[in-house]
């Protein structure tokens, strides 16, 4: 059995009893501000109470379970060598998607909408960022560097107040847009000839889980919707967004390089 330390673990479980925490006394004392409708467009009618849209709002302990999943496997040797010591800010970034999203949807406040689109630019950003760090044989700092572009670039194209039509928001566009240069470039990497290799399998599964998740998402919104229900569609996203960012780390950590090439090989 490979070498296991249990730290990553360990550091997920403290983001995510942190996270939750602070979530639940936000909540609670009303540091988010008032309900003004966020998130009301995605059919769960609001509630009376603490949580606004239950359905909405539990179905992410999926990014939870999803990031403590993660941090269970960068806790190997060999995955953590393979993502250039970068699995357990990923495993952590994950559990963070779960509280920044339930956020919006326990209050439907403007503060929590804004922490749900932030939970989404990190992810994006993360994954187009790691991307391009392998494409150009960088080390971590270009990888942060980048990291932050990329997060203030979409924060950036958020400040834009408009409705989008099928997406709603200018900030969806953006992080639709860091997806698309994560996959191509995960594509160009596989294809290259020289240099490490991953499963695309995995990959494939990532895109096919966010893209079915895309589907529900947008369907919800106007049909196929029962707002007093707890089966929601919206809730179908989250679960199906979990799972791909779990996929997408499984993509990442069975990068391998062909026998007798040198890893690190420079672009094609």
């Amino acid at each position: 059995m490979p070498d296991r330390s249990l730290r990553p673990l360990a550091t997920a479980a403290v983001v995510a009893v942190a996270s939750t925490g602070l979530l639940v006394l936000a909540v609670g004392a009303g540091w988010l501000g008032p309900d003004v409708g966020r998130g009301a467009n995605f059919c769960e009618a609001a509630r009376a109470g603490w949580v606004k849209q239950p359905a909405n709002t539990w179905s992410n302990a999926g990014f939870v379970v999803a990031g403590l999943v993660v941090a269970w496997h960068a806790g190997r040797a060999d995955v953590a060598r393979t993502l250039r010591g970068l699995a357990t800010p990923y495993a952590c970034l994950v559990v963070l998607l779960g509280p920044a999203s339930a956020a919006m949807h326990a209050t439907q406040s403007a503060a929590g909408g804004q922490l749900d689109l932030l939970s989404m630019y990190l992810v994006a950003s993360f994954a187009a960022a790691y991307a391009l760090l392998r494409w150009f044989d960088r080390d971590r700092v270009f990888f942060w560097q980048l990291f932050l572009l990329f997060v203030a670039g979409c924060e950036l194209v958020g400040l834009y107040g408009g409705h989008v039509p099928v997406v709603t928001y200018a900030g969806n566009v953006a992080f639709a847009a860091l997806l698309l240069v994560a996959v191509v470039m995960e594509v160009r990497l596989w294809r290259r000839p020289a240099g490490p290799h991953t499963d695309l399998r995995w990959g494939a599964g990532a895109l096919g889980s966010i893209l079915v998740a895309f589907a529900i998402w947008n369907a919800t919104k106007t049909r196929w919707c029962d707002p007093q229900s707890l089966l929601q569609g919206h809730a179908a996203w989250h679960l199906l967004d979990a799972l791909s960012a779990y996929l997408l780390f499984r993509l990442w950590a069975s990068e391998r390089t062909p026998v007798g090439e040198a890893p690190g090989a420079p672009p094609q």
